[in-house]
């Protein structure tokens, strides 16, 4: 009895110790997140700072995030403080624009002579610049250490029959690969004219990522397919309206509506993950590591057909590549009984069989991967047909999000230095775009001074200034109520658990 007392005891200080190091762990990745937000503020804001001191300008503050201090220091006359409000940065220039109505009061010498339109201009642009300087510096690690890129082809390997659309999903209507014709087998060569062999990575290596990009980009619901069939070169055209027409979607509903899609699964091994306890995969005998080669005597291609078959909670004979077969029932999840739009499940995972390569591209290809990206995302925005809006975009809580999903990943490291390009070029471009409040705004009203030869102002130009500071703040509002949605699992069902009757 005390041996098995002793036994419990020591099993209950294990569990104990692996959730307190878990949360440790947690609480470690949000630490290195919210460091790397900050050495992006701060490289953009010391570009600024540096200029003002450059051009002799009177610098008040430098504030890491918005709204009062809850830490400041006055160092060297410069009023250092860090912000509640978690976005963005400033450092206070009277003489570059009255911005107090938005960063706070201003402590202005009475004494205190303008800055001369070209340093105006230098000072603004030079956050935009630093921040370019530092995507070319992680870069240039990027093109020492490696950027891990995923193998997979541009071959379909399942084509959905159907979707299940309408506001109570009852209603099913072919998909458009399906209507289009599209095949298990096809290799996709272009997507609306574009190549797939113009991606982004060594060789365009993970091809099957290029395919799903150029689909949720398109600017129209017609996406046309290049596509080889047995050595033919045939085009597709795949018509999306008739399933975005029951579209429920909503742009005050919380989280976010998906993109375009046509229904079309890349060809890959249904390698078995993981097999939930209790589950029908578990008393079929199914064992993680083993491979499904066919489902009801017919070859698959893509695990997603044995997914999609398995929700109508039939009967599934599935074939393993050692040629032996087994018989199993998908079964609801015992959590999911209340759930309307629940379907039955076979309680397994299917495991990621891509193989990565490390890719050495050069700081140029890499600053203009992250141009061509943004490009065609801004492309996608303006579009009329497009599926691309706003609410697709990410703040910080949506990019925060991706990078402790990053640090959690093998590769982790290479994969925060490769997106930290993507956002300084992102961030850089943003800011020096000619819009009131951002850096260009600054510039454009500096150079606007030179030619004009006297200071752009007025009670109309503060007017215009605060009423944009007002909707770049609803817009980071919005976007970050769609980023709190998907980062509390908005819509998703939860982790399916199985048990006996």
């Amino acid at each position: 009895m005390l041996a098995v007392g002793a036994n419990l005891g020591y099993h209950r200080a294990h569990n104990t110790m692996s959730t307190i190091l878990s949360y440790l762990e947690t609480a470690w990745l949000i630490l290195l997140v919210i460091l790397f937000f900050n050495v992006m503020i701060f490289v953009h804001e010391l570009g600024h700072f540096l200029a003002g001191k450059w051009r002799g300008a009177y610098i008040d503050r430098f504030q890491i995030w918005f709204g009062k201090p809850i830490w400041q220091k006055k160092i060297g006359g410069v009023q250092w403080g860090l912000g509640w409000i978690p976005a963005g940065g400033f450092v206070s220039l009277p003489q570059l624009a009255d911005m107090q109505a938005i960063e706070g009061e201003a402590d202005i010498p009475k004494d205190l002579k303008p800055l001369k339109p070209l340093d105006k201009v230098i000072i603004a642009a030079a956050g935009p610049l630093f921040s370019l300087l530092l995507a070319y510096v992680f870069a240039c690690v990027v093109w020492g250490v490696g950027n891990p890129v995923y193998e997979s082809s541009a071959t379909i390997g399942y084509v959905h029959p159907t979707f299940t659309v309408g506001e109570q999903g009852t209603e099913k209507i072919a998909s458009p690969a399906a209507a289009a014709g599209l095949q298990a087998g096809d290799t996709v060569l272009a997507v609306n004219g574009n190549l797939i062999s113009e991606g982004s990575g060594k060789n365009s290596i993970n091809k099957w990522a290029r395919v799903r990009e150029l689909i949720a980009l398109s600017p129209t619901p017609e996406i046309k397919f290049t596509v080889d069939r047995n050595g033919q070169t045939i085009d597709l055209i795949c018509d999306c309206r008739p399933l975005e027409k029951y579209s429920t979607g909503n742009w005050w509903s919380f989280g976010r509506s998906g993109l375009r899609q046509v229904g079309i699964a890349e060809a890959s091994p249904a390698v078995i993950g993981t097999i939930l306890p209790g589950s029908p995969a578990e008393k079929a005998g199914l064992t993680p590591g083993q491979r499904i080669t066919a489902l009801n005597g017919t070859p698959i291609f893509s695990p997603a057909e044995i997914s999609v078959a398995s929700t109508d909670g039939k009967e599934m004979e599935l074939t393993l590549d050692n040629g032996t077969t087994c018989k199993v029932t998908p079964v609801l999840p015992t959590n999911w009984k209340d759930i309307k739009e629940a379907t039955p499940r076979l309680g397994l995972t299917w495991a990621d069989t891509r193989r990565y390569e490390l890719d050495h591209p050069t700081p140029q290809a890499q600053v203009n991967q992250s141009l061509k990206w943004m490009g065609d995302t801004l492309s996608a925005l303006a579009a009329p047909g497009s599926s691309v809006s706003l609410e697709h975009l990410s703040g910080p809580v949506g990019i925060g999000t991706h990078l402790y999903q990053m640090l959690q990943s093998e590769n982790g490291w290479r994969l925060i230095l490769w997106f930290a390009v993507v956002l300084n070029v992102n961030l850089a471009v943003l800011n020096i775009l000619p819009l009131p409040i951002v850096d260009g705004g600054h510039v454009v009203l500096g150079t606007a001074e030179m030619i004009l030869r006297r200071p752009v102002a007025g009670k109309i130009l503060d007017y215009i200034q605060f009423a944009f500071f007002f909707c770049i703040l609803a817009v980071f509002i919005f976007i970050t109520f769609k980023d709190v949605g998907d980062a509390v699992g908005s819509g998703q069902l939860p982790e399916p658990v199985f048990t006996e009757k």
